[in-house]
């Protein structure tokens, strides 16, 4: 085997071992609660040494961060941006798809959308910094997009912070009672649609 052949063999069996801690942590963060969790509990789970542990990660919490930077890339990803191009979807279409993305994201990652739900206030500093990032940025996308709507005559005027603000509550409510506080199936199609609508045509019938 040449030297690249040992080297790309070596990075994928760090990759693969960094990939097993962090799947491990992440199913006793679940059992025990992100406080409840230390690192013997993770390397125990994990069937690695505790100096092993600490050639890929520093502590819980960076373990921790590491799996929330990987979902929080993920719902970055799903929401994306408006096209308003002709013939583009219709901004309701688009923001039901972005709902959608939201709720399967988090759907397939239920176990840790718990823990952030139920420990998010408090949990550690660098977390609380990382989720008001993606909240912020997420409401700043949104004020920009009904800014946007209401010039295209796409939707109606009114204040776009309140709009947002209103917005994002109902999608994390909305994730609240389908994913963390239940474990069965959901259509997230249909979630979706009667969210984007009340939010879209409001309750006037």
């Amino acid at each position: 085997m040449t030297v690249d052949g040992r080297t790309k063999r070596a990075e994928a069996s760090r990759e693969q071992r960094r990939a097993q801690i962090l799947e491990r942590a992440l199913g006793v963060f679940a059992e025990k609660g992100y406080h409840g969790a230390s690192v013997s509990d993770v390397v125990k789970a994990a069937g690695v040494a505790r100096g092993t542990f600490y050639l890929y990660f520093d502590s819980k919490e960076a373990v921790f961060l590491d799996l929330l930077d990987e979902l929080l890339a993920t719902l970055r990803a799903g929401v994306g941006g408006m096209d308003v191009s002709r013939g583009a979807a219709s901004m309701e279409d688009q923001l039901q798809g972005i709902v959608v993305r939201l709720l399967q994201t988090t759907e397939s990652n239920r176990e840790l959308t718990r823990i952030i739900f139920r420990e998010a206030v408090g949990l550690d500093a660098a977390v609380d910094a990382k989720l008001r990032e993606f909240h912020d940025g997420l409401h700043a996308w949104l004020v920009v997009a009904l800014r946007v709507g209401a010039q295209l005559g796409l939707v109606r005027e009114n204040d776009p912070e309140i709009v947002a603000t209103c917005v994002i509550g109902m999608v994390r409510e909305t994730i609240h009672r389908y994913v963390v506080q239940s474990d069965a199936p959901f259509d997230a199609d249909a979630v979706a649609r009667g969210l984007v609508k009340l939010a879209v045509d409001g309750l006037r019938p």
